[in-house]
């Protein structure tokens, strides 16, 4: 693997960003990086058209050795974004573990650098669930919570797998692990996740699968109500869960 920076970093954190202008927690993402210089965070800038490059380069400026933007003048969907960022740091850059989450920190980034801790030489992927329970601060809107609960039992039928929530925008993988699930492009722009349990359900095998993957009920998951999916998806949605119900089920 090369390594132009000379950089050594024990996590890597891949955030795709599309418009975040308004939603950029500057001061958060500084904090993080000032409290955890062995992390490295990659922002994939995804063809934005306001001005959320500039604020990505002036986080790059601040934290050179710990900020890398990688940008697109077209936008080419969330799944591919983060596909791409997973392969530029997995060639230039020496990490232990690699995760994706979303730009507006719905899941905290102490949240997904916590995860990594459940990863060891047996378990190879952890991601976070939405789960509601005494202790946990799950703030979810009454109706994404609802169609929510409707495609995450469809996909569970799909994956024949017992999962509560394949949609969080949280998930730490290996490098081994990583370099295999982000090898080909998906299917899906936003339902891609379905894709990543079925290709590591393939690539270990159903008998041994459930010992690779663990499902992490969050300790805090803030809805920020500003969904880069349009409504008009929901309707192409379930054309997206036929063509991934059809890859799921092939023998390759």
């Amino acid at each position: 693997m090369n390594n132009p920076s000379g950089v050594k970093k024990n996590v890597c954190i891949v955030i795709p960003c599309f418009n975040e202008e308004k939603g950029l927690a500057v001061w958060e993402y500084s904090h993080f990086l000032e409290e955890n210089p062995d992390v490295l965070i990659c922002f994939v800038n995804d063809g934005s058209s306001d001005n959320t490059l500039d604020i990505l380069e002036g986080l790059k400026n601040s934290f050179p050795k710990q900020v890398i933007v990688h940008s697109y003048i077209k936008n080419m969907g969330k799944a591919e974004a983060i596909r791409s960022g997973f392969h530029y740091c997995h060639y230039h850059y020496n990490f232990d573990y690699i995760a994706y989450l979303d730009a507006d920190l719905a899941t905290s980034l102490e949240e997904c650098l916590a995860m990594t801790a459940h990863l060891n030489d047996k378990i190879t992927f952890a991601f976070g669930s939405r789960i509601k329970r005494i202790g946990a601060v799950i703030e979810r809107s009454h109706y994404r919570f609802f169609i929510g609960r409707i495609i995450a039992t469809v996909i569970s039928f799909i994956l024949n797998l017992n999962v509560y929530d394949t949609q969080c925008g949280c998930k730490v993988f290996s490098t081994a692990l990583a370099e295999e699930v982000f090898k080909d492009p998906f299917v899906s722009k936003w339902l891609f996740d379905v894709e990543i349990f079925n290709r590591i359900i393939k690539f270990y095998g159903r008998d041994k699968v459930l010992e690779k993957m663990l499902e992490v009920p969050l300790v805090k998951w803030i809805d920020k109500g500003d969904s880069k999916v349009k409504a008009s998806y929901f309707l192409k949605l379930w054309i997206d869960l036929y063509r991934i119900n059809k890859i799921c089920n092939s023998k390759k």
